[in-house]
């Protein structure tokens, strides 16, 4: 073998072995920090009388949950289950929020009409009255953060330049009460998808960011009656169906224009559960328990169930 060819084989015997050493690094990292999070709980207590509805989980294993009570956002550790309120409520609602890389949260106000940025760490909180009549729901995007309000047909944009309302046009339709719940973002990234509990006997919404008009997305015989928070992980969209006790997975095309019914999640655990959040293989999801009359003791929990 001549030197140059020598070189060759022994440059690519190098980077053959590298790259097969990173994947199994890659791999033994991933199995070890499955076999951590098999330890972990998968049913955990929220403070009684909380009343939850909305959770995020960032970049760090923790959830925040926003109450219905009074606004307040409690952390608790994925690992342990134990936690603590780090936004004190201001006696208005938080339903839908997010958590950004920088540890902001966006607090969707309910029916206060409010939009409410807090810092996760100090709890300090910035309040835009939007005129909302029930501002449900929220999706961070790049440059902004996206509400819906479901007695209104119009989407909230906050970004650096303040909040912008995009009116919804196209194939939506406003029911006379409760229409709008969860958002998030198409495969692509181009668009929003947004329920409606009206349209149809309850679906998705398309929504182009630019303009607000909205498109029926094609789920074939699928409905979304009680569809409330969404979860898109890759092409696979979670949507939790509050009153039914489920979560119903659909597979999306990279547009978001058409789902197709995969599966049903299911768990004896579930208490209308209302939105979720992932963690490694979990879903996370609060009880939010809207069959019951709420009181400073009724107790409240968060469970995790397997991803599909």
């Amino acid at each position: 073998m001549a030197p140059a060819d020598r070189s060759f084989a022994r440059r690519t015997l190098l980077t053959t072995t590298a790259a097969l050493s990173g994947a199994a690094l890659l791999g033994s990292t991933a199995q070890a920090a499955e076999t951590r999070q098999a330890a972990w709980p998968t049913q955990f207590p929220l403070p009684d009388g909380f009343q939850p509805e909305g959770i995020t989980i960032g970049a760090r294993p923790f959830a925040y949950f926003g109450s219905l009570a009074d606004g307040s956002v409690y952390r608790a550790s994925l690992a342990t289950g134990r936690g603590s309120v780090v936004v004190k409520g201001a006696g208005r609602p938080t339903v839908g929020l997010k958590i950004d890389r920088h540890g902001r949260l966006f607090l969707a106000g309910g029916d206060s009409g409010e939009i409410r940025v807090a810092d996760a760490r100090s709890g300090a909180t910035e309040v835009y009255a939007v005129g909302g009549t029930f501002v449900n729901d929220v999706i961070l995007t790049p440059g902004a953060a996206w509400f819906t309000d479901s007695f209104k047909p119009v989407l909230y944009r906050l970004a650096k330049g303040g909040v912008t309302t995009v009116p919804l046009t196209g194939d939506w339709q406003q029911g006379p009460e409760f229409t709008a719940n969860g958002i998030e973002r198409t495969p692509d990234g181009r668009a929003l998808l947004v329920v409606n509990v009206f349209a149809n006997g309850g679906g998705l919404m398309r929504v182009d960011p630019r303009t607000g008009a909205a498109r029926a997305v094609d789920l074939g015989t699928a409905k979304l009656p009680n569809g409330d928070g969404l979860l898109l992980l890759g092409r696979t969209l979670y949507a939790v169906q509050q009153a039914q006790n489920a979560v119903d997975v659909f597979r999306l095309n990279d547009s978001g224009t058409r789902g197709t019914a995969i599966t049903r999640i299911t768990d004896p655990r579930f208490r209308i559960p209302t939105t979720a959040a992932a963690w490694g293989r979990r879903l996370y999801l609060p009880n939010a328990r809207f069959d019951v009359d709420p009181t400073p003791a009724t107790d409240y929990d968060a469970v995790a169930v397997k991803q599909v």
